[in-house]
């Protein structure tokens, strides 16, 4: 019930909000004409702006109250001051109320102002001016202002809304004016200057809409057909099409007729234009409604998609190279635009209406199912099923093991398809390591496929032998197996503002009993992490000991990580060297084994066998988390050998001014 409150509070505040901003920029077009403000239909407009305005401040009150609900559990808690100057001066909820219900109270003594004085243009631009404030403010409270409050992430969605008012706003003024039969003034040339306007911004709404919506989903477009969110979103935009169509049919046919010397032409036309204005005006109430139901459902990139509902999907990445995938694309594409080029034939040529909706939607029908059909591959209930298993050293360390016992027969030791056993199955074996199928599929496939195996192929289902964490490993596994391959592009040498490999995270214990993260590395230092052998890598480790006081300088973290588990005699020679920097003791295999995946370069791709671990590597991870650059002595043989080279990577890295995420936690 108290939802239900607030997300009524909201639409009234929302809707009152968007007329008065719109119908005063609808009062400012029309006044190039100098009796319009003597004109009934303005008086019974501007009657309704107080009223709008209380509205405003009503609905904001209803809106803290829920609020104040929600968060305490109790509507008791109403009654208590404290809680209200708690909610108000200790949350950002609170001070963004503060700012919202000042620009209402700034809008009502504009409003008053404006009913109180002869009317002008700029008194309405100066109205228009205020009414906008409320909507940037609530855009400072939408979901993608809670995950960065930055002007980027906030423009966008403040447009949207004030283009919203813009189109939405001026309709009961566009209403009042049509229905008023005493109106003096040519109902043509206003209404004609008004459309004009209304088609930029409806494009420029839908512009804004694609921009916002791109940051909720955040690539996770599935979730349009499989959540509660996406479900909301595609009502929403099948009512805009609607609306669309109507605004349309009303711009093109029926405002023409007011224009027409005939009497009855015009008496059509006003008919017309009322019937679908006041049509179009209940569907934008709806959508309104959605909208405010939307902003309060949790983003699409945030909800779980459990079980995908089809056995399809649509990829680009998955199908693009296969034969004549291509062509079939853009011969649809092509039919698609042949259908909008005869659409527009049809409406200047004045086909009938039957002819005119059926053989453009033939061809839309034709062309989509053309070339979303040469996109379409097969998915599973589990396709986009994120992974509740971090992508972190300790899974691919597992999943490295469990891949040995029940995968290298088939696959081979390296995922190349290559193992003992490939040449006796029916099918051939795709190649996880060079091939990009990590990146074709979804890590859900992945784990479809070993748990139920493959249909029309030998690969067995491990439903019964693995648990559920162990084939989310295995799925960790073939991700960095496949990251670990394209990190051969990595050198000694950064490519400055360039970051695309993103290791695995990982925690660790240094030998001094310090504990730590990668992540929490992140924005602070750069992490220089050495991965040795011992006592082949004494010489390096004591170079890097003289060194260590400059990287500190250069707000470097450097860890030591021996390649495998050192014997207690080793860990005391290590200790008794004194160096500066932690040696990690707990952890240290997995993190070994997870980074010897980056090894291959593009001299030496080792992809023979089981392939060579090198006994000495160098890892150069920025402040954002991705690896950025590699040195392995028996590969590279002068690289960061000269400290000062490295220095120079180090130097480039704290230049660079990025504004990229981090690296994910979890594969996509």
């Amino acid at each position: 019930m108290v939802d239900a409150i607030a997300t009524l509070a909201r639409w009234v505040q929302l809707v009152s909000n968007l007329i008065l901003l719109g119908s005063c920029l609808f009062l400012i077009i029309t006044s190039t004409v100098k009796q319009i403000h003597s004109e009934v239909w303005v008086g019974r407009l501007e009657r309704l702006f107080p009223w709008l305005a209380v509205s405003m401040l009503t609905g904001l009150l209803v809106i803290l109250a829920t609020t104040i609900v929600q968060v305490t559990g109790s509507a008791n808690s109403l009654g208590e001051y404290e809680v209200w100057l708690g909610l108000l001066g200790d949350t950002r909820v609170g001070q963004i109320w503060i700012f919202r219900f000042a620009a209402a109270i700034l809008l009502l003594l504009a409003i008053l102002y404006l009913c109180n004085v002869s009317k002008t243009r700029w008194r309405y631009a100066l109205c228009v001016a205020i009414a906008t404030l409320p909507l940037i403010a609530s855009s400072l409270a939408s979901h993608a202002a809670a995950e960065e409050l930055s002007v980027t992430a906030v423009m966008p969605y403040a447009l949207h809304l004030i283009l919203a008012g813009v189109w939405f706003g001026a309709l009961p003024a566009f209403m009042l004016l049509i229905f008023d039969k005493t109106n003096k003034t040519n109902k043509f040339n206003i209404l004609r200057r008004f459309s004009s306007v209304a088609l930029p911004v409806m494009l420029l709404i839908i512009f804004t809409g694609l921009i916002v919506a791109n940051q909720i989903f955040d690539g996770y477009y599935a979730a349009l057909v499989a959540t509660p969110y996406g479900w909301l979103l595609s009502i929403k935009i099948f009512l805009l099409v609607i609306i669309l169509l109507i605004a349309a049919g009303v711009r093109s046919y029926w405002l023409p007729l007011l224009n027409c010397k005939q009497d009855s032409d015009v008496s059509n036309g006003n008919n017309g234009i009322r019937r679908w204005v006041r049509i179009e005006f209940i569907l934008a109430l709806l959508l309104l409604l959605l909208a405010t139901i939307i902003t309060n459902t949790t983003p699409a990139k945030h909800t779980l998609i459990e079980n995908w509902p089809f056995s399809f999907r649509f990829s680009v990445i998955a199908t693009w190279n296969q034969p004549n995938v291509a062509i079939q694309v853009w011969s649809g594409v092509a039919i698609l635009v042949a259908a909008i080029a005869i659409l527009q034939l049809g409406w200047l040529r004045n086909w009938g209406i039957k002819r005119l909706i059926f053989i453009p939607a033939l061809l839309f029908i034709s062309g989509g199912a053309i070339a979303l059909q040469a996109l379409t591959i097969q998915a599973y209930p589990e396709t986009y099923r994120r992974t509740p298993v971090p992508f972190d050293v300790i899974s691919v360390a597992h999943g490295a093991t469990l891949f040995a016992q029940h995968c290298v027969e088939c696959h081979g030791p390296q995922g190349m398809g290559n193992g003992i056993k490939s040449r006796t199955l029916s099918t051939k074996l795709p190649d996880l390591l060079i091939e990009p199928h990590t990146i074709e599929h979804t890590p859900g496939d992945f784990y479809n496929w070993i748990t139920n195996g493959m249909v029309n192929t030998d690969m067995p289902g491990y439903i019964d032998k693995l648990s559920d964490e162990d084939r989310w490993d295995l799925v960790n596994y073939i991700h960095a197996l496949s990251r670990g391959y394209q990190a051969r592009i990595l050198t000694p040498e950064i490519v400055p503002n360039k970051a695309y490999v993103k290791p695995p995270v990982f925690s660790y214990q240094g030998h001094d009993g310090s504990p730590g993260t990668l992540q929490e590395f992140r924005e602070n230092k750069a992490v220089l992490m050495v991965v040795f052998s011992w006592p082949q890598s004494m010489s390096r480790l004591e170079q890097l000991k003289q060194a260590y006081g400059r990287l500190k300088e250069q707000d470097v973290m450097l860890l030591a990580v021996p390649n495998i588990d050192l014997v207690v005699e080793d860990m005391k020679q290590l200790i008794a060297k004194e160096l500066p920097f932690p040696i990690v003791t707990q952890g240290a295999a997995e993190i070994a084994t997870s980074f010897a995946l980056s090894r291959r370069t593009m001299s030496h791709p080792d992809i023979i066998g089981r392939g060579t671990t090198p006994d000495h590597m160098e890892f150069l991870i920025d402040r954002k988390g991705y690896l950025r650059a590699r040195w392995i002595p028996s590969v590279d043989s002068s690289g960061w050998s000269n400290i000062d080279q490295l220095n120079l990577q180090i130097n480039a890295l704290n230049r660079e001014k990025m504004n990229i995420p981090f690296p994910e936690d979890f594969v996509q």
